[in-house]
């Protein structure tokens, strides 16, 4: 790469203050109006059934494409992409009733001879761990945008204050990386589940600190190809994002052994939310009260790998709290929650209680923590380079948001899903209220990331992006999106799942 171009690559990401986090929702809303308008489609018209070329079509528009154009042409509105996707919604839902048609998805009654039984039938086909389409749409939602993101932000269509922050500030990009960990921590919550429903003797912590080692070298390892890409191919790199040699890669591969210890502790401590706390209190209080913040990001760089790398080690901390926070959540929402004494529809109730409980403490928190409210607030600015507090209270605050929001869409669009307790049926009624691009995202999640990454060196080495026109940008980013959606399909549809 020309030692100008990478030059001005690297000042074009670097020294940046961010947005406000009221555009920033703005922006991230047009994913549930988007799936608004999905549901709407599939409860009253059963539109993507069957999935022909324009379902396939309909569905790339509404949770691809909206996603690409809130970040760029409609940046500056995203309020109207929000209410031109809303209105169609709002439309359809006036004008039409929903179809007898969904009820196929409903296992057939039982005989009278079986009802004797029902108790006993109910409880023992139950799935305790159910496949939620809320929370497929959730992880996918923030896949997609994870990816688009990425390449996006090498255009001069894509602002600058959606990139990440220098050292202080919010920005879409910021929270985009701690929703990925979020995300990550809720989906973890299925194993700990599961060995709380295992009655069998628990495995020891060497055991599973085993485990989670072997799972995370192949994390390390892409580390380790993507710093020696970045390095080998004089690739424009932003060095005060994790440090000369960190990547997000090592972060995401030092999580699981951590999250064991964490395990371990949650024995004496029984609430991930506590440990998530614990972890970023005890994290502020050592950047406040020690030399440490300073240390981290004005300190020069000595020739030790530990100094070159501070942002990337320091800051794993606050990802680390992110996870747990993650899987705190993950525990309350993924068991069905139902029993004798509550049916589905108050299992459901319960989940949508405790996800906007859960947002309304986060966000009471965040807003506490960093602002003066009425005098009694620390104001510590948000850093997504230190991982401090604010921003652990921010990225758990939103990601609890956005799941009460694709919660609420689900429940009121397809009841279905959550009235059936038993597992006669499920795969139709999870199918019919899931958008097959986004079980294909959600599906591949990690090696789709992978691909994005690599698909973004791949134009970055070939394509000028700062010089490019605006139609031009759209025109790569488009294929960008197109091309990892078509791999997404593609795996899913050969039930290929690439667990790194």
């Amino acid at each position: 790469m020309d030692s100008t171009y990478k030059a001005r690559k690297e000042a074009f990401v670097s020294n940046l203050a961010g947005g406000s986090i009221l555009e920033i929702n703005a922006v991230t809303l047009v994913a549930p109006a988007s799936v608004l308008l999905w549901s709407v489609l599939q409860s009253r018209l059963s539109f993507f059934n069957p999935y022909g070329a324009p379902a396939l079509v309909t569905d790339f528009f509404l949770n691809v494409l909206s996603i690409l154009f809130a970040t760029t042409l409609y940046a500056s509105a995203p309020w109207t992409l929000n209410i031109l996707l809303v209105l169609p919604a709002l439309g359809l839902l006036l004008t039409s009733t929903p179809p007898r048609a969904q009820q196929k998805a409903k296992p057939p009654r039982s005989s009278p001879v079986a009802k004797k039984n029902a108790p006993k039938q109910a409880s023992d086909s139950s799935e305790p761990l159910p496949v939620h389409p809320f929370l497929t749409t959730y992880r996918a939602a923030m896949m997609v945008i994870t990816c688009v993101a990425i390449l996006a932000v090498d255009f001069r269509i894509f602002p600058r204050r959606f990139a990440k922050a220098e050292n202080w500030g919010t920005s879409l990009m910021d929270l985009g990386v701690g929703s990925f960990v979020f995300s990550g921590g809720v989906v973890s919550a299925r194993s700990v589940l599961k060995g709380r429903n295992n009655r069998s003797k628990k495995t020891p912590l060497w055991q599973r600190l085993t485990a989670s080692t072997r799972h995370s070298i192949p994390l390390l390892v892409l580390g380790l190809i993507r710093l020696y890409s970045v390095k080998g191919l004089d690739y424009a790199e932003h060095v005060t994002e994790y440090g000369v040699h960190w990547n997000f890669f090592f972060t995401l591969g030092f999580l699981p052994p951590f999250v064991e210890v964490f395990d371990a502790i949650a024995t004496l401590i029984p609430s991930y939310e506590i440990l998530s706390l614990g972890t970023a209190i005890l994290y502020q209080v050592a950047l406040e009260s020690t030399d440490l913040k300073r240390y981290i990001i004005v300190a020069p760089r000595g020739p030790d790998l530990f100094s070159k790398n501070r942002e990337g080690i320091f800051s794993f901390l606050g990802y680390l709290a992110i996870f747990l926070a993650g899987r705190a959540i993950g525990i309350r929402i993924i068991p069905r929650g139902t029993s004798p004494s509550q049916s589905p529809q108050q299992a459901r109730k319960s989940t949508l209680l405790s996800l906007g409980l859960q947002t309304l403490i986060w966000t009471t928190l965040f807003v506490f923590n960093s602002t003066y409210a009425m005098g009694l607030g620390a104001k510590i600015p948000v850093s997504r380079r230190l991982a401090n507090m604010p921003y652990v209270l921010w990225v758990s605050a939103f990601n609890n948001a956005q799941l009460f929001l694709f919660c609420l869409l689900e429940s009121a669009f397809f009841p279905s899903v959550h009235r059936e307790a038993g597992k006669d049926g499920e795969p139709e009624r999870t199918s019919f209220a899931t958008s097959r691009i986004m079980t294909a995202f959600n599906k591949n999640g990690l090696a789709l990331f992978l691909v994005a990454n690599l698909l973004t060196g791949v134009v970055n080495l070939s394509v000028p992006t700062l010089d490019v026109t605006t139609a031009q940008a759209m025109t790569v980013l488009i294929a960008y999106v197109a091309a990892i959606t078509g791999i997404a399909l593609a795996l899913d549809r050969a039930n290929i799942k690439l667990s790194l």
